[in-house]
């Protein structure tokens, strides 16, 4: 599991840079076309991450009801994030995906409650989870890319 935990690291760092270098005005705007910004999509893969390792494990997730609310799937912007929230997901990014190492190699993950994506694809333990989420934070990573690309930064 220490790959796949790597992997995820590596694109939260990708993430992270984003949230340092772009300025809060264009996290925040959603270009023509798109359904929600920048921002989102980065904070969106925390929360998602805490559902599928957490919360289909009966376990409490490590983010608030309200982030779940506000970036879970099928939701988009409500309203302009501020530097407040930046560096609260800054902070997340990697503590979230340290701790969830930590809890795995303690063996906290015992149950699952199986769960099939929207790619079709089961899952049936944590395992799979923590799997299944670098696919899903490589996919976002693809949406900020052309995100960053329609907002010319």
């Amino acid at each position: 599991m220490n790959h796949a935990f790597d992997i995820t690291i590596k694109n939260r760092d990708l993430f992270y840079h984003f949230l340092n270098t772009i300025p809060l005005e264009l996290l925040n705007k959603v270009p023509e076309g798109f359904n929600n910004n920048i921002f989102w999509n980065i904070k969106h893969t925390v929360v998602t991450q805490q559902a599928l390792v957490y919360g289909l494990s009966g376990l409490p997730l490590k983010v608030s009801n309200e982030d779940v609310q506000d970036y879970k799937k099928g939701t988009k912007p409500e309203r302009d994030v501020t530097k407040e929230d930046v560096d609260l997901c800054k902070n997340q990014l990697h503590a979230l995906v340290k701790k969830t190492e930590e809890d795995w190699n303690s063996g906290l993950f015992t149950n699952y409650k199986e769960y099939t994506v929207t790619t079709k694809t089961t899952l049936s333990s944590a395992k799979d989870a923590i799997e299944f989420n670098n696919f899903h934070e490589g996919i976002h990573l693809g949406y900020v890319l052309a995100l960053k690309r329609a907002l010319g930064i």
